[in-house]
């Protein structure tokens, strides 16, 4: 008999074919030793039928914004309480499309909800819109499908994404003020520098004073400025192109990613994030039955650390030999002991998916802790230093005004 299927490489691109086999949890079997994650698989006459209904249909793939993992996190969530409830899944996903305002977002909600209607499954549905739900998504959606618990695991998948959303909501709101803080400093330096001090400058020279040598530096910045702001503008532009080109090269990530996860101060709190998304990514995909080496390199696809990637490849390799991930753990300064020995625990009793989504939900408490702490003294410090220049430059400018003063009341005692 032969299948069709649709399946990841572990690349991560998308690929089809088909496959003989006596079943399909034979063909599964066999195209997973091939190194494939299989998203769909049926009988090539019915798959290609679903295919052909597909295309009459219109479907498209569409790339959302920002909030790609906001509308991740509402659809499993809205999908998971109707369907638990007993809605039948097209009235389910029919309800939510009706509820999203977001024309993107409402298009891809209406081609999943077609291809349903078609007979399509959820997850080869939601696999036709890789730029919308990726292959964790896809895999979870796939395995409550298979075993009949798709209420469960589409709200792990959703408390999956609204802890992601959560952590990253709470990490741009803790920059926000500290950036603020930086542009407000820039900007007052770059008014007094650009303004404030060429009015000063003309005072000096109508006075004719002796300035002292603060002063004199300021004014030879502020007449540099002035003279070459179109080169100063160039320089800046060029450097924040140049940052984001770098920032994006493969050789510049690896090289932050370096920085970051072995910074003195910041590295601890950037490890602990990595470890806690790490940890409860994985921890879901195990509870949810997918297979451990499956599980292993979904969740190296999914993490943005090059560091942590190469220690789950290092920990798909162990188990592929027969090891088991603690030893892997254990062997890493990446990883706190705490969390290997708990591993370590997991594997022993057996509750290996447990053990990791309660070490993330630990960590992500620890990190949130961390993050408090370390905004608290970023913030005065930033304060700190911007009433130092602004005090240097104040004091710099009427330091002059101060001296002429001096020598003019003194002037008529003598």
């Amino acid at each position: 008999m032969r299948f069709a299927y649709e399946a990841f490489k572990s690349s991560g691109s998308k690929t089809d074919g088909s496959i003989e086999a006596n079943s399909v949890a034979e063909a599964t079997e066999l195209l997973r030793h091939q190194g494939l994650f299989v998203t769909a698989i049926q009988e090539a006459a019915a798959l290609q039928s679903s295919e052909g209904r597909k295309r009459s249909s219109g479907g498209v793939r569409l790339r959302l914004g920002s909030n790609k993992t906001a509308n991740l996190a509402m659809f499993s969530r809205q999908l998971s309480i109707l369907v638990s409830t007993g809605t039948p899944l097209v009235e389910a996903l029919g309800a939510v499309e009706r509820q999203v305002k977001d024309e993107h977002w409402k298009s891809v909600l209406t081609d999943v909800r077609e291809q349903v209607e078609e007979g399509a499954p959820l997850s080869e549905a939601l696999a036709d819109h890789p730029d919308t739900f990726d292959t964790i998504a896809v895999s979870l959606v796939h395995a409550g499908e298979t075993g009949g618990k798709l209420e469960v695991m589409l709200e792990r998948l959703s408390r999956l994404t609204r802890q992601r959303q959560k952590m990253r909501s709470a990490i741009m709101g803790a920059m926000v003020y500290p950036l603020l803080l930086i542009s407000v400093s820039i900007g007052v330096l770059s008014l007094m520098i650009g303004f404030v001090l060429p009015r000063f400058a003309e005072l000096f020279e109508s006075l004719d004073t002796p300035l002292p040598t603060s002063t004199k530096m300021l004014m030879a910045l502020s007449d540099f400025a002035r003279g070459n702001w179109i080169v100063l503008i160039v320089g800046v532009a060029g450097s924040i192109v140049g940052g984001v080109i770098f920032v994006h090269s493969r050789t510049g990530r690896d090289q932050i990613d370096r920085a970051l996860v072995n910074a003195p101060l910041l590295g601890k709190l950037v490890r602990g994030f990595l470890i806690a998304q790490t940890t409860r990514l994985l921890g879901v995909l195990v509870q949810s039955q997918v297979p451990l080496l499956d599980a292993l390199d979904l969740t190296k696809k999914s993490t943005a650390s090059r560091s942590y990637r190469t220690l789950i490849e290092r920990a798909e390799n162990a188990v592929t030999k027969g090891d088991s991930i603690s030893t892997v753990l254990c062997n890493s300064d990446l990883v706190p002991i705490s969390v290997s020995e708990a591993v370590r625990n997991g594997e022993q009793s057996g509750k290996v998916g447990q053990v990791l989504i309660g070490v993330s939900d630990f960590l992500d408490e620890d990190n949130e802790v961390v993050m408090r702490s370390l905004t608290s003294i970023i913030e005065p410090i930033i304060l700190i230093v911007l009433g130092l220049l602004v005090g240097f430059v104040a004091i710099s400018m009427f330091l002059p005004l101060f001296d002429l003063s001096s020598t003019t009341q003194g002037g008529p005692a003598a």
